[in-house]
């Protein structure tokens, strides 16, 4: 039975989206379909960054340590460095262009130009080591990569990109302008004409693990884009009209914490690019520590607050917690991993004056899917909620695409048009994951109950995810077979209350090859990034166990060696 807040919701949803509404609907074909989309949504992320950072102006924007930056700034900075990359580096509508840095104002900055000059925000993961980078790169033929000069440095290190790509290095901190005076040094200004941008260009790549091994790279339109953001600001309106109908409207400028990369879709999409429309500060955090969280929150006043699910629950459960005012801040989300149940109600005990929330979303979906909040998810905090209205349409799919019935379970499968275009260059991937009809087959299994809440209770894709990052178990055992003492390996995920699940592997050495875990851990970190590298390795005697087929019975052996974790913790 719908709860009372299922039905608030649905009637604001209606409200907001009826035809003099603000998120009034129109459609699109799509895979011989109408799909709906938000007619308020611009035509291309040009004029979205345009419209609103002249909309909000002088408020602040961003807070980036001593460095505080308005709308205004943020914008001037972006149209200088884009008509620098336009003029200065010639490029040209569709190039991809790779940012590899940490967070920082000039990241932002950065990415804002490369879309307004017409260039494919291609975000590389800033953890990745050097070997990763080039990769990527590579696969997307990548005219450009604007790097600070960690990443820089282990892109050198491991050979370079060679002659089709330079990489621009970069500096944080300090004016905008002089951290990024590398890229405005050929020419280019603020004057420089730009192109014009429709809703059919291509706007960003985003890199996913799935798996089949290495990252592939989801690539989408503006249309896609801007839909993606439109849903999230849909969102927004719903929860201030429904903290309204309760007595408890919000005052003030919403604030949130930038503490999840900016690689990442979550950070991109519902943290960074729907702030512009909802006049949201953002305050960097360039590395996680929950008591410097809790001291940001209380300075900055923070409203809002996602990361994986760690971080939520290390504040709620940190001894100097009480030292701390966190009540400017009404919700702490999650996302990217699941949070355990035992963490729901912990939370809301903690910190009773706020509600925790859950969002499920991919990279492929733009990070649109599913969202679970306040008393819903206290009543079913083991459900990642209800699909996000208006856009996804989220049905549970058999092997042969057929939707199957409430409580059946099958494959989670998303279609909005915010959905990703297909993976780079890799026609066989994007086939398999998106079928005929338009519906993007996630990975997951689960099912919807009565009321349309989705339960995942497994995984069907052979992936980690560890702290919110995924990682492929084919690509840590193509690394670990990489080294020339290695026989056999499997790699699994071992549950971790800190991070949903970290990396565990078992080996085979070759005959009279002395490979201790120490070392084969020292070899893997110079392959991988660190948040890839097993965290637990335990070395066999005995070959692997093996199924009729002859591969590795990797079920049989997740199994006994995630008992064996819980032994020996």
């Amino acid at each position: 039975m719908a709860s009372e807040l299922d039905m608030m919701m649905a009637a604001i949803a209606e409200k907001l989206t009826s035809d003099d509404g603000p998120m009034a609907l129109t459609t699109i074909e799509r895979y011989g379909e109408k799909l709906p989309m938000i007619a308020a949504a611009p035509p291309a992320l040009s004029h979205y960054f345009a419209h609103f950072c002249a909309q909000h102006g002088d408020a602040e924007f961003l807070v980036d340590g001593d460095l505080r930056l308005s709308f205004a700034q943020v914008y001037a900075a972006a149209r200088a460095v884009a008509g620098a990359l336009v003029e200065g580096h010639e490029l040209q509508k569709g190039d991809r262009v790779g940012i590899a840095a940490r967070n920082s104002a000039n990241w932002i900055i950065s990415y804002m130009a490369v879309i307004m000059a017409g260039g494919v925000a291609t975000l590389l993961n800033g953890w990745w080591q050097g070997p990763e980078l080039i990769t990527a790169i590579n696969d997307v033929q990548c005219r450009l990569v604007l790097a600070d000069k960690g990443r820089a440095a282990r892109i050198t290190e491991s050979g370079g990109t060679g002659d089709s790509c330079e990489v621009i290095v970069f500096d944080h901190g300090g004016p905008p302008l002089e951290g990024l005076a590398s890229i405005l040094s050929k020419g280019g200004d603020e004057n420089t004409p730009l192109p014009e941008l429709g809703p059919d260009d291509l706007a960003t790549i985003l890199f996913t693990s799935g798996s089949t091994g290495k990252s592939k790279g989801a690539y989408s339109d503006h249309r896609g884009v801007a839909q993606g953001i439109f849903n999230y600001i849909a969102q927004t309106l719903q929860g201030l009209e429904i903290m309204t109908r309760k007595g408890q409207p919000p005052v003030g400028q919403p604030a949130t914490l930038l503490n999840v990369p900016l690689f990442h879709v979550t950070a991109e999409i519902p943290v960074m690019l729907q702030s512009f429309a909802i006049g949201r500060k953002l305050v960097l955090m360039p590395k996680w520590d929950a008591e410097e969280a809790m001291r940001l929150i209380e300075k900055e006043k923070i409203t809002y607050f996602v990361g994986v699910p760690l971080m939520s629950i290390e504040m709620a459960t940190h001894p100097e917690r009480k030292n701390y005012d966190l009540t400017s801040c009404m919700s702490f989300a999650a996302g990217g991993a699941p949070r355990p149940v035992e963490h729901v109600k912990r939370i809301k005990q903690e910190m009773d004056w706020a509600f925790p929330l859950l969002g499920y979303g991919l990279t492929e979906t733009n990070a649109v899917g599913c969202g679970n909040l306040n008393e819903n998810y206290l009543a079913k905090p083991d459900s990642t909620g209800q699909a996000s209205k208006p856009l996804v349409d989220l049905a549970i799919l058999d092997d042969a695409g057929n939707k199957l019935h409430t409580k059946e379970v099958g494959e989670v499968s998303i279609r909005s048009i915010a959905n990703f275009l297909g993976y780079w260059d890799n026609p066989e991937a994007t086939e398999a994951a998106i079928t005929k009809d338009g519906y993007f087959r996630t990975g997951d299994l689960g099912y919807l109950d009565e009321d349309g809440y989705l339960f995942i209770v497994d995984r069907k894709k052979d992936i980690i995810i560890r702290g919110g990052e995924n990682i492929s178990c084919v690509e840590v055992e193509s690394a670990i077979y990489a080294h020339p003492g290695v026989s056999e390996a499997c790699v699994f995920g071992v549950p971790c209350d800190r991070f949903g699940e970290i990396v565990g592997a078992v080996y085979l050495a070759k005959d009279k090859a002395n490979v201790s875990p120490e070392a084969l851990t020292e070899f893997l970190k110079g392959e991988l990034a660190a948040f890839k590298v097993p965290a637990l390795i335990w070395q066999v005697d005995e070959p692997l166990p093996r199924l009729g087929t002859a591969k590795i019975d990797k079920v049989s052996i997740r199994k006994h060696y995630q008992e064996v974790a819980k032994l020996d913790a």
